[in-house]
């Protein structure tokens, strides 16, 4: 069956370690719009932090898709229509920010339009790798959020949230992950979206439900679908597309669930399989 959507991951996939989309792979994906493909990008990402991507790819030109925070809300590039979107209610949202005023090394973030809204913006720095890392800069800067504070924000949340964001040296997120997710077990969805990320998001979003929930609109099928990705927030969408690809750098977890694995973000791995697979 013909290929008719490709959908990628981010951080670790669409880019390399320099988050910049290499010239190759950027030729290729260019070449399977040009051959009618519909281009999906699925990211922990607001809608706004994908699209400078989507400009770079000409997806505003093309109806590509948008799926963000992790499947949460689905927006059409080019018209910036909303097709799916499921936050958490008001009371998950408010619930799991008062939990999480028990666990002062995972800070939580919560948007809202333009603003990022935190406790504290100068607690902003985590240890890892053995390095200061400022994750409020690297958040709001790559994603074009103005920063907020609200010293109570399980007070402030009356709103419905797409996902709640929390942050932490990954120590101490691996020792407290359990305890921070407990009251929500069977009732929200919970991850790691990296090592120093902990997330929150609606029972059953996930980018696979995204997806399932648009594309017949385009009048693809699962089976036309290609995903890549490299980590555990991808691992539903690969399981669930026609061929799954696993990135070389990607999870042992995802390569065990993958169709295929191919070359690393830093060697055009997705180039490399749109042609074993003759996408183009």
């Amino acid at each position: 069956m013909a290929i008719k959507a490709i959908v990628l991951d981010i951080d670790g996939t669409l880019t390399n370690s320099k988050k910049v989309i290499t010239p190759k792979t950027k030729e290729a994906l260019l070449k399977a719009q040009e051959k009618g493909v519909i281009l999906m990008l699925a990211s922990g990402r607001p809608a706004k932090g994908l699209m400078r991507y989507a400009h770079e790819l000409e997806m505003d030109k093309n109806n590509g898709l948008l799926v963000c925070f992790n499947g949460a809300r689905v927006e059409n590039a080019t018209t910036g229509e909303v097709l799916f979107n499921q936050g958490m209610s008001v009371e998950e949202g408010k619930a799991v920010l008062e939990h999480l005023k028990k666990f002062p090394g995972a800070r939580p973030m919560i948007d809202k339009k333009e603003y990022m809204y935190v406790n504290d913006v100068f607690d902003c720095f985590i240890n890892y790798k053995n390095e200061k890392f400022n994750v409020m800069q690297y958040e709001a800067r790559n994603n074009g959020y103005i920063l907020c504070e609200k010293e109570d924000l399980a007070a402030f949340a009356d709103y419905e949230i797409n996902k709640i964001l929390t942050y932490g040296d990954p120590e101490y997120l691996q020792a407290h992950y359990e305890e921070m997710s407990a009251p929500f077990v069977g009732k929200l969805n919970m991850m790691f979206t990296s090592d120093f990320y902990y997330e929150y998001t609606a029972q059953g979003i996930d980018k696979a439900k995204a997806l399932d929930s648009v594309i017949h609109h385009y009048g693809i099928e699962k089976e036309e679908l290609m995903a890549f990705g490299d980590a555990q927030n991808d691992k539903t969408m690969v399981m669930y597309s026609g061929v799954g690809v696993a990135m070389a750098n990607a999870t042992d977890e995802l390569k065990g669930v993958a169709d295929y694995i191919t070359l690393s973000n830093e060697e055009d791995g997705i180039a490399y399989a749109l042609e074993q697979f003759k996408v183009i």
